[in-house]
């Protein structure tokens, strides 16, 4: 294999499909950039996780891959590759492992594409990489950087970034203040986030995070802020319902944000209590003291990835089996996870804010 390009003027990398697989490989981003610092670098990006890279200065442009609008099918793949070869890139950089990725760059003409063998893509691409087995135990950050070393680049530092431009904190502190009034600037401000899109064996149950919510508000004024999307409405509904005299200081921002907005709130918040999913990365990223709730997912390889991090879990021996649901259809690893438990790492988190 011949030696990676090393100064190629247009580069495409493309992004992962998911907003906490996104912020993971933020690192893996900035290596890029500080290895081509004269390059302009294009992100091929879903439009739901656009917002990770829009206000990056490691990025110069975003290309959206609208998958589900003019870029459906194989005739909008089709489509697609044929906008990019218009753009003349030099190399492409496949941080997104599946086949189609390799298979719209090989399409759209793009002469040099590198990334890992993957999914049997390895015909389709010029510079293939082996997964190694080292990567076996460690985080999910170390594995897209490991893709680049693998290419002959020298990687940067792995701290995970988030950029949010100083107008978008502004308007996030004043929807606090609409919802809140003026007590959100005196008291803690308390995220939940009890989604997750992979399924219901991630998500820790509503009524404990209700449970939750009412030992917060027991022994402090704190106001809790419920993220996630649409889909999560009606747990917030649930949370809400159940929390007792606490219900009148949550306030439920679910399907009520754009990403940017949310990854903005999401800074102002003292901690963030948060499943297994796309915004406890954020929140990672971000640098807001997090408090996960683990139970079938690797805590390992795709936990915070952050120094203010608390994980709670049991290890239990089925844990983690890495199912969308519950094998023994009780949820055993996160029944067992109690309000409590959650509620000390909160405490924990606070002090040492």
């Amino acid at each position: 294999m011949s030696p990676f390009p090393q100064n190629p003027q247009k580069i495409l990398v493309r992004s992962t499909n998911w907003i906490g697989d996104a912020v993971m490989t933020t690192p893996a981003v900035r290596t890029i950039r500080e290895n081509f610092p004269e390059s302009e670098i294009t992100m091929l990006v879903h439009p739901w996780v656009s917002d990770i890279f829009r206000y990056s200065p490691r990025v110069d442009r975003l290309f959206l891959y609208e998958k589900k609008g003019m870029h459906s099918g194989p005739k909008g793949m089709l489509r697609l590759a044929n906008a990019l070869r218009e753009e003349q890139f030099d190399c492409a950089l496949l941080l997104q492992n599946a086949f189609e990725a390799a298979l719209i760059a090989k399409v759209a003409g793009i002469p040099v594409r590198g990334g890992y063998t993957t999914d049997a893509r390895g015909l389709l691409l010029t510079h293939g990489v082996r997964r190694e087995q080292e990567l076996i135990g460690r985080h999910q950050v170390h594995y897209y950087q490991r893709m680049l070393l693998g290419l002959g680049l020298k990687p940067a530092p792995t701290a995970l970034e988030l950029f949010i431009p100083g107008y978008q904190i502004e308007a996030a502190r004043a929807m606090l203040e609409e919802r809140i009034g003026q007590v959100a600037r005196s008291v803690p401000l308390i995220g939940f986030n009890p989604g997750a899109a992979f399924g219901p064996a991630k998500r820790w149950p509503a009524e404990k995070f209700a449970q939750l919510a009412e030992l917060i508000g027991r022994h402090s004024e704190a106001r809790i802020l419920i993220f996630g999307s649409a889909a999560d409405s009606g747990t917030a509904a649930a949370i809400m319902d159940r929390a007792g005299k606490m219900a009148d200081r949550l306030v439920d921002f679910t399907g009520a944000t754009s990403l940017i907005e949310a990854m903005a709130l999401i800074g102002e918040c003292d901690v963030f209590v948060s499943n297994d999913s796309g915004l406890m990365h954020v929140a990672a990223a971000l640098h807001t003291p997090l408090v996960a709730v683990f139970g079938s997912t690797d805590h390992i390889a795709t936990g915070p990835f952050s120094e203010n991090a608390i994980v709670v879990r049991k290890p239990l021996s089925c844990s983690p089996c890495k199912k969308t649901k519950c094998p023994e259809k009780h949820f055993r690893c996160m029944q067992m996870i109690t309000a409590a438990e959650v509620y000390a790492a909160v405490i924990q988190a606070l002090q040492e804010k």
